[in-house]
Formats: C-alpha cells, sequence, structure tokens
C-alpha cells in the first residue's frame, strides 16, 4: 500500500506538479479558468494517473494508467508551449519545463518497458 511514492517518477511529477502550479500563478486573471487550470490539471492527472495505476490489481492496469499519464504529459507540454506563445512564460521558463517532463516521460517510458516485458513473460 503506498509504494507509489516510492516510485522516482512519482516524486519527480509532484515536483512538476509544484512548479507547475509556481508558473501559473504569474499567468494573467483572464486565463484562470482556461489555460491556467487546463495546465494544473494536466500536471496533476500526470502524477494522479502514475498513483492510481500503481495502486490497481495487475501490472496490466498499470501500464494501462502510465500511458495515460504519458499522454497527459504531451498535453502538458504542448500548453506550456501555447503559454510560452502568449509570452505568459518566458523561454529559459519554457525549456526549464520541457526539461521535467521530457525527463519524466523517459521515466514512464521506462517503467511502461519494465512492465511490458514482465506482462509477456
Amino acid at each position: 500500500m503506498n509504494q507509489y511514492k516510492n516510485l522516482k517518477v512519482w516524486q519527480k511529477a509532484i515536483d512538476l506538479v509544484v512548479a507547475t502550479y509556481k508558473l501559473t500563478d504569474k499567468f494573467p486573471e483572464k486565463e484562470k479558468y482556461g489555460l491556467t487550470n487546463q495546465i494544473n490539471r494536466c500536471a496533476v492527472s500526470i502524477v494522479s494517473n502514475i498513483a492510481e495505476g500503481a495502486g490497481r490489481n495487475s501490472s496490466k492496469e498499470f501500464n494501462n494508467f502510465l500511458g495515460i499519464a504519458l499522454g497527459s504529459s504531451c498535453e502538458f507540454e504542448t500548453q506550456f508551449i501555447v503559454a510560452n506563445r502568449l509570452k505568459y512564460i518566458s523561454n529559459s521558463e519554457l525549456t526549464e519545463i520541457a526539461a521535467s517532463v521530457e525527463e519524466i516521460q523517459k521515466m514512464i517510458s521506462g517503467l511502461k518497458k519494465n512492465i511490458s516485458n514482465k506482462i509477456l513473460n
């Protein structure tokens, strides 16, 4: 129980959520229910799907939830690109977020591969 908290990818995704909320807090008020809300929800979706998948009954289910987390991470990154083009975040902030997301995506992909190998064996 609560083994997901030991996963490095979950820990990094939690850090990403905190960084995201700090960045989106600076967005214009008019974006509160638009891009700000969507980006924050995406960040939470990444970490939540990792946790939910880890708590499921099978490796196959965990693998599926990791796929959802990976999809959310791509959506998340896209929304930050939009925020950058709208000048809500700087190029350096985008670069920093993109590096964090890429690291998390690699970790999720590695975990998915590991789980897939166990399912097949």
